[in-house]
């Protein structure tokens, strides 16, 4: 059988939901160690979330490293019996195959490690150092994962120069698209108060929703900025609006709103609360606010990484490659801190996180090819 695809296989077998990584990271230091890596473990968390976490790194000749990076968590499967076979029990049909993980992103992570297997075969003195950074905490609320290897690298002062990160990014063929940056998130949750009263003596209570309906439209009609090259507008968005008591005839006294910009390089974290902050107090509001920054918008302009990836891609599949910066978050925020060059390719991510998830099995090889030859463009560049 082909290597790559079995290493797929043995991986989906492990039933790694989140944060469990089931022993996905101890098989593949099993197929680094004899490579040359030194792996090490970094465990992360409370008894009741513990998350693992692999830093393995393999030195070369030069002074430059390239990281691929990916997550062996994977999120619940939903219900098993919708699922036309085990989603922990590998399964080839028509061209497919299906598993949880098999997409996002067991089969990036095998084909990174199977591509570092032969790049080493061909080239056993490279000049690049080649290092992965695997966690468990991807899925999950991503406290106790790659955020603390790159704090842990930081604190060394490990250098990194390149980092593929092994997200699903095709969309409709392999390598039609790769993410070279990410917008931020940023949550905010808004506590309007007012005054509970009888909805027959409003003159008695004051409405919290009432009041809030102004400030949300101007919220929702503001431009927050035009967005740039890489990054569209940055968005604002409702996500739920709680009030009342659940009767009919009660007026609130206070309204809860949650909300969420995603936003590109032309904001930062700090001038979007202040403006909403300035927009909130036009309106006469008594209001608590609370804010989580989920992420901080990264981006790597075309140049050497994007362009060796670019070219593995065009060479292996004659695919010219979209850069694109949409979607969620990605562990790259975090590896972005200490790395210079951040970029996120995968397979198609039509099935991610969906009943039957599947990967193309006519795409495995080729995308184990492509982290191969990207690998080989680096080193050539010392």
């Amino acid at each position: 059988m082909n290597k790559t695809v079995h290493l797929v296989e043995q991986l989906i077998a492990r039933r790694s939901i989140t944060p469990d990584d089931a022993g996905c990271q101890d098989l593949l230091a099993a197929r680094l160690t004899p490579l040359g890596f030194a792996c090490e473990t970094l465990a992360s968390g409370p008894d009741t979330f513990r998350v693992t976490n692999l830093w393995a790194k393999r030195a070369g000749s030069g002074a430059r490293t390239v990281v691929f990076a990916g997550h062996t968590d994977v999120v619940p499967t939903g219900p098993v019996d919708q699922w036309h076979s085990n989603p922990f029990v590998p399964h080839h049909q028509d061209g497919q195959l299906y598993g949880r993980g098999a997409a996002d992103m067991k089969t990036s992570i095998a084909a990174f490690t199977v591509a570092v297997e032969e790049f080493l075969a061909a080239t056993p003195q490279p000049a690049l150092s080649i290092a992965m950074l695997i966690t468990s905490d991807e899925e999950g609320p991503s406290v106790d994962g790659t955020v603390i290897v790159c704090e842990t690298l930081k604190a060394r002062g490990e250098r990194l120069d390149w980092c593929i990160v092994g997200e699903p990014t095709s969309v409709h063929r392999l390598g039609d698209m790769i993410k070279n940056g990410r917008r931020g998130s940023l949550t905010g949750k808004l506590t309007l108060k007012g005054v509970q009263g009888h909805i027959a003596y409003p003159q008695l209570a004051r409405n919290p929703i009432h009041q809030a309906l102004p400030a949300l439209e101007r919220l929702v009609a503001t431009e927050w900025d035009q967005g740039n090259a890489y990054f569209q507008p940055t968005s604002f968005q409702i996500s739920n609006i709680h009030g009342g008591t659940g009767a009919g005839n009660v007026i609130p006294g206070e309204v809860v709103v949650d909300f969420n910009f995603r936003f590109s390089t032309e904001c930062t974290a700090e001038g979007l609360q202040q403006r909403v902050v300035d927009i909130l107090a036009r309106h006469d509001l008594e209001y608590h606010l609370t804010w989580t920054v989920g992420g901080q918008p990264f981006i790597t302009p075309p140049g050497e990484l994007v362009d060796a990836i670019g070219q593995a891609i065009e060479a292996e599949t004659g695919v010219r490659t979209e850069l694109s910066t949409t979607g969620g978050t990605s562990d790259g925020r975090f590896i972005s801190r200490i790395c210079p060059q951040v970029i996120e390719f995968g397979p198609i991510n039509a099935s991610i996180h969906k009943i039957d998830e599947h990967v193309a099995v006519a795409d495995i090889e080729p995308l184990k090819n492509i982290y191969r030859r990207t690998l080989e463009r680096l080193n050539a560049l010392g």
